[in-house]
């Protein structure tokens, strides 16, 4: 049961929790994760092809509004929320939607739609290594192998693109401080989530989001041109693949814990590669796709049970 919001045992605001099923990923962990790889590896195309008319932070509030309708479309999310969590939930909404929702666009002005995905292979490391300062734990040997090895498949599949001119350098960075942001988040998600459930935090995360963007959307309307292409991509980012999306990723952290949800981030590569190269011509190196199997098997070995 959640504590009342006068009980001193409520953990801080910067705090996390593991997840509720610790063995081996089965077949509903499995399912989750696809999707999950699935819906977010194709939001760098959908980011794309808004950038085409829109501005980001135009493209960012178009998102997190239809996710929020989404969202609240269902009957979960009413359920009630203590008022001491709405700080939690407010910081979460800061470093999980608002913050690097806005970063992305503005890194893809500068970088492809595939290196962006490849360098979203990093929230996992991030979100490891925040869940061991938040748990004053660390994870087992092969959680730790894994992670490791994803570092190593995910700097293989970035470091080549970002060094090819500064602009692309600072995309690369935008991107990275990003992906810290989304390691933050899935950490502060995950008590949250195992408390009230993922459709009532989501609903209110991107209400919260969708209000603290508008200012730089209003600002950035003077960029953007309303064309059919980028505002039906925008549209689907917005209903699929953030409020479809993170109800998804919710469950699946909530279940197997933020150290172990982050091994979704792996899969990614896979599909903004894909999309990228199918759809906008994008040229992928072999050593990123050497990286892409390093990083695969990393995500099985995260996937472990763990100690």
């Amino acid at each position: 049961m959640p504590s009342s919001p006068g009980q001193s045992g409520r953990p801080p605001i910067f705090s996390t929790a593991r997840g509720s099923q610790p063995g081996a990923f089965g077949p509903v962990d499995w399912a989750l994760l696809a999707g999950i790889a699935f819906i977010w590896g194709s939001s760098y195309l959908l980011i794309d092809i808004g950038l085409e008319a829109l501005s980001p932070a135009v493209v960012t509030w178009v998102r997190v509004t239809l996710g929020f309708l989404v969202m609240a479309a269902l009957p979960a999310t009413r359920r009630p929320v203590d008022r001491a969590d709405w700080r939690r939930i407010t910081v979460l909404a800061l470093v999980w939607t608002s913050f690097p929702f806005l970063l992305s666009p503005i890194s893809q002005q500068h970088i492809d739609s595939a290196l962006a995905g490849m360098i979203n292979s990093l929230i996992p490391i991030f979100a490891a290594t925040i869940a061991m300062v938040f748990l004053r734990t660390l994870p087992g040997i092969r959680q730790v192998s894994g992670l490791l090895l994803g570092l190593v498949g995910a700097i293989s599949l970035g470091l080549p693109a970002a060094s090819e001119s500064p602009a692309a350098a600072w995309g690369v960075s935008l991107a990275v401080v990003a992906a810290a942001f989304y390691g933050l988040g899935l950490n502060l998600a995950v008590p949250l989530q195992q408390r009230y459930g993922g459709p009532a935090v989501m609903t209110r995360v991107l209400g919260i989001s969708s209000v603290a963007i508008a200012p730089f959307a209003i600002a950035g309307l003077g960029d953007s041109a309303w064309e059919a292409g980028p505002v039906a991509g925008v549209t689907v980012l917005g209903l699929v693949n953030t409020g479809v999306g993170f109800l998804v990723m919710v469950m699946f952290a909530g279940g197997v814990g933020p150290t172990r949800g982050g091994v979704a981030i792996y899969f990614l590569p896979i599909v903004a590669i894909l999309l990228g190269t199918v759809f906008r011509s994008e040229i992928v190196l072999p050593i990123q796709w050497i990286g892409t199997a390093v990083v695969l098997f990393g995500a099985w070995l995260t996937s472990r049970r763990e100690s």
